[in-house]
């Protein structure tokens, strides 16, 4: 698989990622050897990066990692993990004696001295403006607890914000054919700097995959169930901040777009593999089937421009009007 380099950390990663919060919490569950299996299969379709954090059931996400990891010590896996969802979210909350304790814990979770790359996990704004949080990250970084640090991000601003930062490895931020926003300035700006992007919920997820209709059941604890009105966390992590029922009407005319021989799934991973700055998309998976399957689309040859024409078209007709202004 096509390996590109992660901003400032200058490692490679696979174009196509694995995501991991649904072997942790809010996907419904997914038993232990499943999840393994998950992570086995990405990595022998080539994925070479996985994207977790410390509050995907708590740890979980990061200890099957680890335990992964252990198994397969040849496995060449670059896991980036995230950090500051386990507290009140409120600015005085991100300062170093946290961030040691925080990362300490990780390393633990994940069987290692020195993370690859912790992000901040879409902080508030004002944290993105305080020089003492990037004090303390360049510290982690002193101690080698971290090897680089990045940012995962709701909006648009807040990601130029970290952009400017020059320790800033990575951006992660939301992604897909129903959010282009990041097109607009964020992806030129990161590309100037040096700065990778990390395409997160790039099937707002699962709508793109085309597989969902009005009489699709979520399970209780799937987030899709309870987060719609973003009650839980940001609304736009579920189906990317759209009302379902257009989610819908969007996905059914994104799917016709689909090349012969690909899924709409893997249409939408393309598209924005393929989009100038993005340095790896990380789909989530809950069987190695999906899993190998995403990291197909790798090899599909790039969309035509009459199909991205579509895709502008589709986001003016349906979702502009909902989330442009919003992140």
């Amino acid at each position: 698989m096509e390996q590109r380099i992660l901003g400032r950390t200058g490692r490679p990663v696979s174009v196509v990622g694995l995501g991991t919060w649904q072997l942790g919490a809010d996907w419904g569950q997914v038993r232990e050897e499943d999840a393994l299996a998950v992570l086995d299969a990405a990595a022998a379709s080539g994925v070479t990066f996985f994207d977790t954090a410390d509050v995907y059931g708590d740890g979980r996400s990061e200890q099957l990692i680890g335990r992964f990891l252990r198994e397969r010590p040849d496995a060449p896996v670059f896991v980036a993990t995230k950090m500051g969802r386990r507290v009140e979210q409120a600015p005085e909350q991100y300062h170093l004696d946290n961030f040691r304790a925080w990362t300490d814990r990780s390393r633990r979770n994940l069987g290692t001295d020195t993370l690859d790359l912790v992000q901040l996990h879409c902080p508030p704004s004002p944290v993105y403006s305080s020089d003492a949080v990037f004090d303390a990250l360049d510290t982690l970084v002193a101690e080698e607890r971290i090897a680089a640090y990045a940012v995962s991000v709701e909006t648009c601003e807040q990601a130029l914000a970290a952009i400017a930062r020059p320790g800033t490895a990575s951006v992660q931020i939301i992604l897909n054919p129903l959010r282009l926003k990041p097109l607009e300035r964020v992806l030129p700006a990161a590309a100037e700097a040096g700065v990778g992007i990390i395409a997160r919920v790039p099937l707002a997820s699962g709508l793109l995959s085309g597989r969902y209709t009005r009489e699709t059941v979520f399970a209780p604890d799937d987030h899709r169930a309870f987060n719609r009105d973003g009650s839980a966390f940001d609304q736009g992590e579920t189906f990317s901040g759209i009302d379902y029922g257009t989610g819908l009407a969007a996905a059914a005319e994104f799917a016709a777009l689909a090349p012969e021989g690909a899924t709409p799934a893997q249409t939408a991973l393309r598209w924005v593999i393929q989009q100038p700055g993005v340095t790896s998309v990380i789909p989530g998976a809950r069987s190695p089937e999906q899993a190998v399957a995403n990291a197909e689309a790798a090899a599909l040859a790039p969309l035509p421009p009459a199909v991205l024409d579509a895709v502008r078209g589709l986001y003016d007709r349906y979702a502009r009007a909902q989330v442009h202004d919003r992140w």
